[in-house]
């Protein structure tokens, strides 16, 4: 006879024969310990019939159809304190809530078995349970709104929120770039180039004399010159200035004219010694 190897001996249980009852530590357990002790409130069954005292008493009104506003005390009492003598063996701290409502019900009880007290003329005496039902009844109409409430759904028992796990890539997607946006991108870098840049100034020798003299040579040999001609944009704004002060001088020390035919027509340069046609 072959011996188990020790891979078929964790799959099967020395007793075959038998359910395992329970399971220690991942083995099974066919049969319970001699000396297991189990304490007696290791196991307990909270049924949620009554939530309260006024619970329980509402349940042996209502389950009996008697009048909530007429309770028969004698009945209603020796039925409550009997569900109390059960739960005061099993549970004392619990059944103390209920022993209070006992001691009520058993104070009524006895209010009523006594002559009602004497009244003002026209009234009627005060009813003992005349508390205990407004209190039946307030408890009753909280009860029947928290039943209306569970009946409506909610969330993690009738519906849940859908979830949806989208899985990202691995590699990053970089957004499209337009043209329009490089664009803008280099203006801002020139804004920028043009708030930091440098400045040299640097100072050119410039003669008013030597200018005049090159007017004087423009205007020989021509009747007349526009104004516009005898400036030279291309070197410059320090030049054109130095030319119009050249002209201005000449035009002082009359060697040259500045003539116009008429208003806003375009203006002429001429030398003076120059005879006009």
């Amino acid at each position: 006879m072959l011996e188990p190897t020790p891979a078929s001996a964790e799959v099967l249980p020395e007793v075959v024969d038998h359910v395992a009852v329970a399971r220690l530590y991942g083995e099974p357990l066919f049969a319970l310990p001699q000396d297991l002790y189990i304490p007696p409130d290791a196991l307990e069954v909270f049924l949620e019939a009554f939530e309260g005292p006024l619970d329980l008493l509402l349940y042996l009104i209502r389950k009996q159809n008697f009048n909530i506003l007429d309770i028969p005390m004698a009945a209603v009492t020796r039925q409550y304190l009997s569900y109390v003598d059960e739960i005061r063996a099993r549970n004392l701290e619990l059944a103390a809530e209920y022993l209070l409502m006992a001691a009520m019900l058993i104070e009524i009880k006895s209010r009523m078995l006594l002559p009602p007290k004497k009244t003002a003329e026209g009234e009627e005496p005060e009813d003992p349970r005349a508390e205990l039902v407004r209190r039946l009844l307030e408890y009753e109409q909280m009860k029947l709104a928290s039943a209306r409430l569970a009946e409506l759904p909610q969330y993690g028992r009738e519906f849940l929120k859908a979830q949806v796990y989208v899985e990202q890539a691995l590699k990053p997607r970089f957004p499209d770039v337009a043209l329009v946006d490089i664009q803008q991108a280099w203006q801002d870098i020139l804004r920028r180039a043009k708030l930091v840049q440098h400045h040299k100034i640097t100072r050119e020798e410039l003669s008013v004399r030597e200018h005049m003299s090159l007017v004087l040579k423009k205007l020989q040999g021509r009747r007349f010159a526009p104004f516009e001609d005898l400036f030279d944009p291309a070197r410059g704004v320090p030049v054109l200035v130095v030319t119009l002060i050249a002209l201005l001088e000449l035009a002082k020390e009359t060697l040259v004219e500045v003539t116009q035919a008429e208003a806003y027509a375009p203006i002429y340069v001429r030398l003076a010694f120059t005879p006009a046609g």
